[in-house]
């Protein structure tokens, strides 16, 4: 059957958002095209969350069996095999994609085309030797590394996450330019592996509350990780490796360097200047409901320039097919917005951080800290690095909350619900949870907060009063 020409929605970009808005956009019963360059997944499936997330367990295996002492365990001695661990981060890679392979999309009802992508105008896509018409477009073609200006950098081998899960053989030695989420959780991945990681950045988590920062620093340095302070000013290549020097005047010598220092918006080749779209090197300009001064083209994703995270570039690419094709419209910016770093502990943020709130809001929020050592799972588990912390308004209404833990990423979506739908913490302590887990923590820290702000309240001091509380007997 010949290709069609003419498309109700043509989405360019098969990444996370792009899969996200195919989909349900066929499910209304739109003609859809579904146009990507490279491979469909995009980084999310190939090289970023789904091969990061399977190291990352590998190399969680490795670490338990060399720390099985602490249990009472006599473990034999573990020997990575990296040829093997890549075969295994190729093999979950495969299982993920094979669901969206064109073959797959098709039995969907989504026409697939690989190839560079570029608007002729406003209405035609160009992709390589044929030409399709669209009604509605959306961009998603997501973001790619930064290369910083290190001197000697382009000269010398390095990797960054495009190329780090293809290694073949574990490097003795691993230098990581970056303290931001990704830098974090590939240095502790590669260090329990066998690799002796050294970090290089002015400061860890940078984004983060600065109270996770010091528990992840805290543990990195139990485990072995290096962390020499400053930023990356040049590169050489030496007969024994690689040396990066420090603005501060240190250096870190490794056999193999990876840089892990951002990444910029895909916007070159696409031909928006032909489309009359409005971009820059930071991304694409889009309104509050993500269209572009185009009023058929919409963008969502990392394309966009703000936060990069695969759930809210498929969030973004969900809420601009529904403005896109159905009556109404949605906004597009998140809130709250959620992040997990996956580190052992993991680091989640949801909704504003203390310095956040207290810049908005002032001395009239109120926070609420426990250590996770409290919450008893966590003293079962011997996993009592950590914290929680709780962030409310002065009406007591949820507003902002960090988690680190085990399994703090689990626990940070009940958080996002209540953030979203306003509720206080009185309102999140009335949720009964399954003892022992790591939520039960949620419970008992809401119904303390809600118990204090009553019995501080001008009702709950005369009530006390009344029934005679604090009397002396």
């Amino acid at each position: 059957m010949r290709p069609r020409t003419s498309y109700d929605f043509v989405i360019i970009g098969a990444g996370a958002a792009g899969l996200i808005a195919a989909r349900f956009a066929a499910r209304l019963g739109a003609r859809v095209m579904l146009v990507e360059r490279d491979r469909i997944g995009g980084d999310c499936t190939w090289t970023g969350c789904v091969p990061s997330k399977s190291l990352i367990r590998v190399a969680k295996a490795a670490h338990e069996v060399r720390s099985a002492q602490r249990f009472g365990l006599q473990a034999a001695s573990c020997t990575v095999d990296m040829s093997r661990v890549r075969e295994y981060v190729q093999r979950k890679v495969q299982e993920i994609y094979e669901p969206t392979s064109p073959e797959a999309l098709g039995r969907e009802g989504i026409d697939v085309a690989l190839g560079p992508a570029a608007f002729e105008n406003a209405r035609t896509l160009r992709i390589g030797e044929r030409s399709v018409v669209g009604r509605r477009f959306l961009v998603c073609t997501g973001a790619t590394p930064v290369m910083p200006a290190i001197a000697g950098l382009e000269e010398t081998p390095h990797c960054t996450y495009h190329n780090i899960f293809d290694l073949s053989h574990l490097p003795a030695s691993l230098t990581i330019v970056g303290g931001g989420p990704l830098g974090m959780e590939l240095a502790q991945a590669f260090q329990r592996l066998g690799s002796q990681v050294t970090i290089l950045a002015s400061r860890l988590l940078p984004h983060d509350d600065p109270d996770a920062a010091g528990i992840l620093q805290r543990v990195f340095e139990r485990e072995g990780v290096r962390w020499l302070r400053g930023r990356a000013i040049a590169v050489r290549q030496e007969s024994h490796g690689i040396v990066v020097s420090s603005d501060a005047g240190g250096e870190a010598h490794a056999e193999t360097i990876l840089v892990a220092a951002g990444r910029r918006p895909n916007v070159e080749g696409l031909g928006l200047d032909r489309a009359g779209v409005v971009h820059s090197a930071r991304g694409i300009s889009v309104d509050d409901r993500l269209r572009t001064n185009v009023s058929h083209i919409y963008a969502a994703g990392d394309v966009l320039g703000g936060e990069q995270f695969s759930h809210v570039a498929g969030w973004q690419a969900f809420e601009a097919a529904r403005n896109a094709l159905l009556p109404g419209s949605s906004s597009g910016r998140v809130n709250p917005m959620a992040w997990v770093t996956f580190t052992d502990p993991e680091v989640a943020q949801v909704g504003l951080s203390e310095k956040a709130a207290r810049e908005q809001l002032g001395e009239t929020i109120s926070v609420t800290k426990w250590d996770i050592a409290r919450v008893d799972r966590a003293t079962c588990d011997d996993d009592e690095d950590g914290f929680i912390k709780l962030v409310s308004n002065r009406r007591g209404v949820l507003i902002g909350a960090t988690i680190v833990a085990g399994r703090a990423g689990e626990m940070s979506g009940e958080l996002s619900l209540a953030i979203a739908k306003g509720l206080s913490v009185g309102d999140v302590a009335t949720a009964v949870h399954a003892y022992p887990t790591y939520a039960t923590a949620l419970q008992q820290m809401t119904s303390q907060a809600a118990t204090a702000r009553w019995t501080s309240s001008a009702a709950g001091r005369v009530i006390a009063r009344l029934l005679g509380f604090g009397r002396p007997r």
